[in-house]
């Protein structure tokens, strides 16, 4: 039982300790362009995921729950996750028009501005959230 309590809070002490979570990559099956990703997160957490594009191609993002309180922001390549002292992670980089830290998106569709590795944030507008996002590039 030890074990698993440590596993569990091991991601949060490495942000307590400074370690930025590591997003989780998001990758299509084999000749799909799109992908489905059902996650949570509880009051006060963001869930992170990293998606790979190229400039030019357009990108949809759609993020549902239950309770209508999930919502995202989506970043440019160049984002960096900084880690403050008191387990807080801070996004630095430039978030897509509509899609900013904030606007509260549950939705999103454009043209890409830039080749690489997009970030998602996604969370919860009020308490905990259980949601599917949905993620589509061409």
């Amino acid at each position: 039982m030890t074990w698993n309590v440590a596993l569990l809070t091991l991601p949060l002490l490495a942000t307590l300790a400074g370690t930025a979570p590591k997003p989780e990559a998001i990758a299509f099956a084999k000749g799909s362009s799109g992908a489905v990703v059902k996650g949570a997160a509880a009051r006060g957490e963001r869930r992170y995921y990293a998606l790979s594009a190229r400039e030019g191609q357009e990108l949809k993002a759609e993020v549902a729950a239950v309770e209508d309180n999930a919502a995202f922001a989506l970043f440019e390549p160049g984002w960096r996750l900084v880690p403050d002292g008191d387990g807080i992670v801070d996004v630095k980089g430039k978030a897509l028009p509509g899609a900013a830290a904030g606007e509260d998106a549950k939705r999103w569709s454009g043209r890409l501005p830039r080749s690489g590795s997009y970030l998602l944030v996604v969370g919860g507008t009020r308490g905990g959230t259980e949601y599917t996002l949905r993620v589509s590039v061409r």
